[in-house]
């Protein structure tokens, strides 16, 4: 529960697309091959986008923290006395809570 909560949290959506690993290490190949004849400011910029292509972090695999939420929410919720409006508001997909067991008239 806990795991998939932060998970959540931790990955929420940004604006604008998120780059796969494809096409972040063909803008790592892209950057070195253009550092090699960089110099003054492109160079610099060069530089600071290869250190943040470096700090880009994988996206979180879900599914499995998912399935281990999707056992264990609804009893969890009942028990705390939880709404599924307060789940949508924290961010659970209501796709995620409707295969929980967890619906709007048993909140």
């Amino acid at each position: 529960m806990r795991a998939y909560l932060e998970a959540l949290e931790a990955n929420k959506p940004k604006r604008g697309r998120k780059p796969s690993p494809e096409n972040i290490a063909a803008k790592r190949a892209q950057v070195e091959e253009e550092l090699g004849s960089a110099t003054g400011i492109r160079r610099l910029e060069l530089l600071q986008l290869k250190r943040d292509l470096e700090t880009v972090e994988p996206q979180t695999d879900m599914s499995e923290l998912e399935a281990r939420f999707i056992e264990v929410a609804a009893a969890y919720g009942k028990r705390k006395g939880i709404a599924y409006a307060t789940w949508r508001e924290f961010g659970v997909p209501a796709s995620v809570l409707k295969e929980a067991g967890i619906s709007r008239s048993n909140s």
